[in-house]
């Protein structure tokens, strides 16, 4: 049998680099120059100057870490978490969070210029939320650490697969605030609990999920256990097995309302809802400004979820479909506008990377199409659809680089850019949610 020579990868030689920061990237990371390339320096803020060590260094870019700031922005405060050196999350603490949403508006402009060539854009009004507390979900892992002979409860660190120990998130919604120590405490009393991979947090507007992942059976004593120290911090417990069905059909259906629209959203703790239950209130009602429908419209939602934008602006338009990949948010879509007594809508599963005009529900008569697609974005979709059928092209995105990189494609079919409105949904994080709006010429 042949064997193939592979080359081991040189260790990386430890160097320390003093870097002038001359902007930010669509991550969060400081932007400089090292040996006539890009270096991305986490932990840095434009227009600062840090010694920074090098962790990667490609052969068209590098990446570093500050380990000292000599010369700091104005705008770097300090990080009000104490896990923020070790936690992978909220990586821009250190940096004022108005002017976080000012550097991710910065850095969509940048793209939007690299992939659309646009250079001018018509930033609207930033959607923003409280900037601590505001999470509804989380996953928090647990795992044993054999050093220190425990189980951790906590998030990944960054850049590593360790677990962290968390006391407290602070962006985590207050009704969460003692689920770390209280299953931290738990899972190290009883062994038959180690079996706990993870939990995940959901809260809906009457109750707070934690459902529970273990990959082997725990018996009902120790469930019994759990469930009474839940009890006292008034969480729901849903225990999942290695299946990857979540089954709480005993209880009450969770549901967020909306009361700008009077609409109730029914969900499955399967299904996606958006984290920040004040961004996305908003930004419902600034989608159906924006496109101001009257009534004759026949739209076309893909990327439906469980109907999120559909229901909204079915109450404005003369018809919507809504197509979505997810069989149980399709259920969930279609129980939500009987629920609220919407007529006009109908759902539909259907893999959108196939034909749509084959599609039963495909319609020449479909003139706007709003677009929520997950990080991958919808190139898919905009390379097989015919969009000058479309007189109005919404795209709700949750990725910068793909929302640019699809912009252009809308924009070579005839659309100019009208719009575009950052939503700030993850404070203190380098995630980056846009939404646009496009008129046909």
């Amino acid at each position: 049998m042949a064997q193939i020579f592979k080359a081991k990868k040189k260790p990386l030689k430890q160097q320390t680099l003093e870097l002038n920061i001359t902007g930010m990237d669509h991550q969060g990371r400081g932007i400089a120059k090292h040996k006539n390339k890009v270096c991305f320096v986490s932990g840095a803020l434009p227009n600062e100057t840090v010694k920074a060590t090098l962790v990667e260094d490609k052969a068209k870019y590098s990446s570093a870490k500050v380990i000292k700031v000599i010369n700091a922005s104005e705008f770097r405060t300090d990080a009000f978490c104490e896990h923020y050196n070790h936690c992978g999350g909220c990586q821009l603490q250190h940096l004022e969070v108005a002017q976080q949403v000012i550097e991710k508006q910065t850095a969509v402009t940048q793209l939007f210029n690299k992939f659309a060539k646009l250079k001018e854009l018509n930033w609207q009004t930033p959607l923003l939320s409280k900037s601590t507390h505001y999470r509804r979900s989380a996953r928090i892992a647990v795992m044993l650490d054999k050093a220190a002979k425990k189980m951790r409860v906590g998030y990944r660190a960054s850049g590593s697969k360790n677990i962290v120990s968390i006391n407290k998130c602070a962006v985590l919604n207050d009704v969460f605030a003692n689920v770390f120590t209280l299953f931290d405490e738990l899972i190290n009393q009883h062994k038959a609990l180690h079996s706990i991979s993870h939990l995940q947090l959901c809260q809906s507007d009457e109750q707070n999920f934690v459902i529970i992942r273990h990959t082997k059976t725990i018996n009902d004593e120790f469930k019994a256990i759990v469930e009474q120290a839940a009890l006292n911090q008034q969480y729901t417990i849903v225990w999942q097995s290695e299946s990857d069905i979540i089954d709480h059909s005993h209880l009450a259906m969770p549901f967020y309302y909306i009361k700008e629209f009077d609409l109730k959203f029914e969900f499955g703790l399967g299904n996606f809802i958006q984290v920040n239950a004040q961004v996305n209130e908003a930004m419902l009602k600034q989608a159906a400004n924006w496109l101001n429908l009257n009534g004759d419209e026949n739209l076309l939602d893909l990327f439906c979820g469980i109907g999120n934008f559909s229901l909204v602006l079915a109450k404005q338009a003369k018809s919507v479909i809504g197509v979505e990949g997810v069989t149980s948010a399709v259920a969930m879509a279609a129980q939500n506008a009987q629920t609220n007594q919407i007529t006009n809508a109908q759902f539909h599963c259907f893999d959108l990377t196939q034909n749509m005009q084959n599609a039963p529900w495909f319609s020449k008569d479909l003139d706007v199409l709003v677009l929520d697609p997950s990080r991958t974005g919808a190139m898919a979709v905009l390379e097989q659809l015919s969009l000058k059928q479309f007189k109005t092209i919404l795209y709700v995105s949750c990725d910068p680089v793909t929302l640019a990189r699809d912009s252009a494609i809308i924009s070579q079919a005839g659309f100019d850019l009208n719009k575009i409105g950052l939503m700030n949904m993850f404070p203190h994080t380098g995630h980056i949610e846009t939404m646009a709006l496009f008129q046909r010429r």
